[in-house]
């Protein structure tokens, strides 16, 4: 079993940038397929960003957050820009254990417990 574990949530203005890290106990993660995902209080759970082979996101995102990974530390990074009000959401970090044909495949077998970002107007 894989354990993932996020951090780097916290409180932040809108305009603020926060980065989001995911670490992973996984010994092949080069090969994991990894993504990002947010739920936010009565909605369901979105992607946010994946990264396999190649990258994906999710529109809202699109310019203002960046997916990256550092595979000798196993670890997947958020970078997020320019936040709003509604990216206030529960992040969590997601793994499967190899890549596959697109980054938005699902399912993921491996999920961290999440990190809260709060983005006040």
């Amino acid at each position: 079993q894989v354990q993932l574990v996020e951090s780097g949530g916290g409180s932040v203005q809108a305009g603020e940038s926060l980065r989001l890290s995911c670490t992973s106990s996984g010994r092949n993660f080069n090969v994991y397929h990894m993504a990002w995902f947010r739920q936010a209080p009565g909605q369901e759970r979105e992607l946010v960003a994946a990264i396999g082979r190649t990258t994906d996101y999710a529109d809202f995102v699109k310019g203002r957050f960046t997916v990256s990974r550092e595979n000798a530390e196993r670890k997947l990074y958020l970078q997020m820009n320019s936040l709003k009000p509604e990216d206030t959401a529960v992040y969590y970090c997601a793994a499967h254990p190899y890549f596959r044909s697109s980054p938005r495949s699902e399912p993921f077998a491996w999920w961290g417990k999440g990190t809260q970002v709060t983005v006040s107007s």
